[in-house]
């Protein structure tokens, strides 16, 4: 059984890249913060009896959950909305335009890690090439999205992806090999190299 010290170490550790996590895959900084606040307080209410050692899975399977019913009751809103517009008539003067929700998105700046050594254009140019590689995580397709992150970001080992994305380990290798080379290309694409 986790200590409750543990349990809030094991939080503190995870909430920044959870909520990247969460961010990459909701497109919406409030709803990924909720997100990752919901899987916070599910695992704390439901699992902190578990041993340490398997929190991080436990809690990687929750944040993948919530993010697919935020996705699921999104979906449900659409048609109801959709069905609604249709029944009352499109209203232009009511402000519910045809704007793509996709155009207001702000790509969050890189987070800056202190170098004292580091040149003000070093920095600039790290901090441009994370903000490039962040939008190019945020364009993969959903799985291949979760298996980097889970593998490159939280640095879980096959088979716990696996288990947490509820799939098989050649399927997270599939996954992660897709994802690596799609990013590769991407950021050739756009002139960076390693």
């Amino acid at each position: 059984m986790a200590s409750r010290q543990e349990l809030s170490a094991f939080l503190a550790s995870v909430e920044r890249r959870a909520f990247k996590h969460a961010f990459f895959a909701v497109r919406d900084d409030d709803v990924a913060l909720d997100v990752v606040q919901d899987a916070m307080i599910r695992l704390t209410e439901k699992y902190a009896d578990k041993p340490p050692a398997e929190l991080p899975l436990i809690f990687q399977r929750i944040l993948q959950n919530l993010i697919h019913d935020h996705f699921r009751r999104q979906k449900v809103r659409n048609v109801w909305t959709t069905l609604l517009s249709a029944l009352r008539g499109r209203r232009d003067d009511e402000g519910d335009s045809d704007a793509d929700p996709l155009e207001s998105i702000e790509v969050e700046a890189a987070d800056a890690v202190g170098g004292g050594t580091e040149s003000a254009g070093d920095t600039v140019e790290r901090e441009q090439i994370l903000s490039i590689i962040e939008g190019e995580i945020g364009r993969l397709p959903r799985r291949q999205r979760e298996a980097f992150l889970m593998r490159y970001w939280e640095e879980m080992d096959v088979a716990e992806t696996a288990a947490a994305m509820g799939c098989s380990e050649g399927s997270v290798k599939t996954h992660c090999s897709r994802a690596t080379h799609a990013l590769a290309a991407a950021l050739k694409a756009r002139g960076i190299t390693p």
